[in-house]
């Protein structure tokens, strides 16, 4: 399911990857959700850091690699994802860990 990347509950825009894994890779097809309060579709993406896409969809499909934000009105800007398109990738659930916690990873080829 979605994953958030910032803490359940927080009032913040939060932005959502599917598949949960981070970091995300190119080849899994990944969509970024921007989640918060304010205007559907009135979503401001930043693509490494560039002003990207103003007045852009809630979600999308990614195409490029490159790291992610999203800012919506009243809520204001996420934390960053990354997409790579690297050929071997590590990867970790994309959900908070804490400390003890078994977690596993993905190494992908």
């Amino acid at each position: 399911g979605w994953c958030p990347l910032s803490p359940t509950g927080a009032q913040t825009t939060q932005l959502l990857v599917e598949p949960p894994w981070t970091p995300a890779v190119l080849w899994d097809g990944v969509t970024l959700t921007c989640q918060g309060s304010g205007t559907p579709n009135a979503t401001t993406w930043y693509k490494d850091g560039w002003n990207w896409w103003k007045e852009g969809p809630d979600h999308f499909i990614v195409t490029k690699s490159g790291t992610y934000k999203c800012h919506r009105p009243g809520t204001g800007l996420s934390n960053p994802v990354t997409v790579l398109n690297d050929w071997l990738v590590l990867q970790v659930p994309a959900w908070a860990q804490l400390e003890g916690d078994t977690m596993t990873l993905r190494c992908r080829v």
